[in-house]
């Protein structure tokens, strides 16, 4: 048992695709910013290498847009770190303008479609109550 959890959080009215990425580019920011996150490398019977994964479960759990904004805000109360995914992010093609679209709104107006952490498991739930597994 880990006394982490890393979990992120989807609209759920987006396309599947949507939620894929959002769920792609969200556990890169975790992997990023907690190396220790990450496990050892794999191999194979055979000795071939794979490359090492998050080490820990990783929860996928989907909610409505205020639902989302909501944990976003419970989250920062608890000092949690977050990774976002604002929708504006869709239609960008790049790292520079996804900041972009995240610096030209204030936290509460971010119209978000993704959000990820990792921390102590009962801020985590705290944060992310109201939320459901994603199915």
């Amino acid at each position: 048992m880990h006394d982490t959890k890393i979990s992120i959080a989807v609209r759920d009215d987006l396309a599947t695709w949507q939620k894929l990425n959002v769920v792609a580019f969200l556990a890169s920011a975790i992997a990023a910013r907690y190396p220790d996150a990450i496990g050892e490398t794999y191999r194979d019977r055979d000795g071939q290498a794979y490359l090492p994964i998050l080490g820990q479960p990783v929860l996928i759990l989907a909610g409505s847009g205020d639902a989302l904004a909501k944990a976003h805000r419970r989250a920062l109360d608890r000092g949690l770190e977050l990774a976002v995914y604002a929708e504006g992010m869709f239609r960008t093609g790049n790292d520079a303008d996804n900041r972009a679209v995240v610096a030209a709104l204030p936290g509460d107006a971010l119209d978000l479609v993704g959000v990820a952490t990792r921390g102590d498991r009962k801020d985590v739930d705290k944060s992310l109550k109201g939320l459901k597994l994603h199915e």
